[in-house]
């Protein structure tokens, strides 16, 4: 029988739990108590548990935590994490430290659905989803785990195709009995699919990521398929209706590529498109994927276009980009682990020394 992992349960399945145990229902608080803020790696660990609950415990349960099985690390200090799933799949976690802060970006599935031209994730179709244990595992299972100061959902898969466990993820960082986060330090990016950002929106205070890349609607069916069923007008006037400010924020990350979306039309539609809203645009370097037509905008033009929307009062910054030299764009390492993995001959020598 398969042991159940205990890591990435809510306090609640956990009162559940404990309650099928025939235990006591302090005994939940006391497990949450262990996995999230005492960090230990045994239940055996558990020692204000009885040794006979303890051993009854462990004849069902796990904790669940996996160790990665690769680690490239990039000469500015990026490190990407390659953890296995099931099945002979793989996710990728990158830790990028900078001189204040520390973030970690997570992945929600084993592969994605969405096909965005642009992603090489998208290019090895959908896997799996992953549960919220192993979201978290992402996080609780690298070195530097104690030094991570910030958390981005934008790793393999989209989130919202696996809200659930999204969200049960974002309870356990942010609740009191959980790790105590503020949501301010952690953001969830979507390419919008509108009934669960409704649903995020009511039930979490975390940050809004929206991937937007172009404000045109052919221009984004061609790169985001999603575009065909939930529009970029529809997602913005859906965050208008919802968004109520504070302390959360929108952003809107646009990735450039040269010569298709990089234009003073660009500029001028994406300005009427979030007039009024607040929010900040993210413009992000592209990172060549194999087999790809696109090519990223230059460091120049890029710098013209953030000046011509802030020009227009849309805060805009420019992403630094990170782990180069380490198979940046999301999915490569998996991909290429995954190939391995499968002997997938029918990937040449030359897709990977493209990719390497």
């Amino acid at each position: 029988m398969s042991l159940i992992p205990l890591y990435g349960k809510t306090r609640t399945e956990l009162a559940e739990l404990v309650i099928a145990e025939g235990l006591p229902k302090f005994s939940a608080t006391q497990i949450a108590d262990w996995l999230y803020r005492k960090d230990v790696d045994s239940i055996d660990q558990m020692s204000n548990l009885s040794k006979k609950v303890r051993e009854q415990l462990s004849e069902k349960y796990t904790l669940g935590l996996i160790a990665p099985d690769q680690v490239s690390e990039s000469t500015d200090g990026t490190k990407k994490y390659l953890f296995p799933t099931g099945n002979n799949k793989f996710v990728e976690a990158a830790y990028i430290p900078e001189s204040d802060r520390a973030t970690l970006c997570v992945s929600s599935q084993a592969g994605c659905k969405m096909g965005c031209l642009f992603c090489m994730t998208g290019k090895q179709g959908f896997q799996g989803q992953l549960t919220s244990g192993e979201i978290l595992n992402q996080l609780r299972s690298i070195p530097e785990f104690r030094n991570v100061t910030n958390i981005v959902y934008m790793g393999m898969g989209e989130p919202f195709d696996n809200l659930d466990s999204v969200l049960k993820s974002t309870e356990i960082l942010t609740s009191d009995w959980g790790m105590g986060w503020s949501p301010k330090r952690i953001t969830v990016s979507s390419v919008g699919l509108i009934p669960a950002l409704r649903k995020f929106m009511e039930q979490s205070n975390c940050h809004l990521a929206i991937s937007l890349h172009t404000p045109f609607e052919e221009e984004r069916k061609m790169l985001m398929p999603i575009q065909n069923v939930y529009p970029i007008a529809d997602v913005v006037a859906e965050i208008r209706k919802v968004f109520k400010g504070g302390q959360r924020r929108v952003s809107f990350e646009y990735i450039m590529f040269d010569g298709i979306n990089d234009t003073p039309k660009h500029v001028k539609e994406m300005a009427k498109l979030l007039s009024g809203l607040e929010c900040r645009v993210n413009l992000i370097r592209f990172h060549t994927i194999p087999d790809s037509p696109l090519r990223g905008t230059s460091d120049a033009k890029m710098l013209e276009f953030r000046d011509a929307l802030t020009s227009k009062g849309i805060f805009t910054t420019i992403r630094s980009s990170r782990g180069q030299d380490i198979q940046a764009a999301c999915g490569l390492l998996s991909t290429k682990a995954l190939i391995e993995k499968n002997n997938l001959l029918f990937f040449s020598h030359k897709f990977f020394t493209n990719i390497v």
